[in-house]
């Protein structure tokens, strides 16, 4: 009899041809994602670094030996180093395969090597939310929803029990607002859809629906936010002429005054972002 592939597998197979697929680490049966463990690392699960108080340390001797050089913008790659594999496991699932793989704290696990930088984080169990439709149903480890609307619910559930008390505790120790660090997860939420579909041709305003749907969910599941990212469509015309601008400024330019605003910022004006984006369909190594 052959080997029945778990359901992440088929995420892990469509994010193949993207040039930009950070997945993390799955280490689950019938499913091929496990590296091996690095030397000189010490693995701490996300809701026990909370519990007992390590994430504040491990930040601190993240900024100092890797951050950019200022607060607010070590915080945002902090985050970035800590979630940016899980958030998009399940955003880029939820577009490509039409599954929402359900994150829980006891089964996320950051591998901290001994130089202060942050691994790839590895998830140790995949439940999946699936449709009454899918061929994956009866999977031992699928749960079946109704519709779209509650996959993006449980999927946002999930999400936001996960990363609440890792938000909270980052916020307490660098002082960073919630609606800041929230803003961040929702924008690359976004963006999570909205990269692949671009990549592949697809449908721009089709993936940000979808996205947006999921964003919606996270707000009502408890994400707290101040502003939504926003479709920009800087060449209509052209398949791959449609970004996104962020809702929540990643502070990048606080540490690189010289680099200033990034093009997706918030802060930046449409017609300064322009030519930046149209310099991506003349070059297409230049964009994300």
């Amino acid at each position: 009899m052959a080997l029945r592939q778990h359901p992440i597998q088929t995420l892990v197979d469509d994010c193949a041809p993207l040039a930009f697929a950070p997945l993390p680490d799955i280490r689950v049966a019938d499913a091929s994602g496990s590296q091996e463990d690095p030397p000189d690392v010490c693995w701490h699960r996300a809701d026990l670094v909370v519990e007992r108080g390590e994430l504040g340390p491990i930040f601190d001797r993240y900024a100092s030996l890797h951050g950019p050089g200022h607060r607010l913008a070590d915080t945002t790659h902090f985050l970035r180093a800590l979630l940016r594999e899980p958030v998009f496991m399940v955003s880029s699932s939820i577009y490509l395969t039409g599954r929402a793989p359900l994150l829980d704290p006891e089964h996320l696990w950051f591998p901290v090597h001994a130089d202060g930088t942050i691994g790839v984080p590895t998830i140790t169990a995949a439940k999946t939310a699936v449709l009454p439709d899918d061929p994956a149903s009866d999977h031992p480890d699928c749960v079946v929803v109704p519709d779209t609307e509650a996959l993006d619910q449980i999927a946002a559930e999930h999400m936001v029990r996960t990363f609440a008390p890792l938000l909270q505790a980052v916020s307490q120790h660098t002082r960073a607002g919630l609606r800041t660090l929230w803003g961040w997860v929702l924008d690359i939420t976004h963006f999570y859809m909205l990269n692949p579909a671009r990549f592949l041709g697809r449908d721009a305003n089709a993936a940000w629906e979808r996205a947006h749907s999921l964003g919606d969910a996270l707000v009502t599941a408890g994400a707290l936010v101040r502003a939504r990212p926003r479709l920009f469509p800087f060449s209509p015309e052209h398949p791959r002429g449609t970004w996104a601008v962020r809702g929540t400024c990643c502070f990048d330019y606080k540490a690189d005054a010289e680099h200033g605003y990034c093009v997706t910022c918030p802060l930046r004006s449409d017609a300064d972002r322009m030519p930046e984006f149209h310099s991506w369909l003349r070059d297409p190594a230049l964009a994300p």
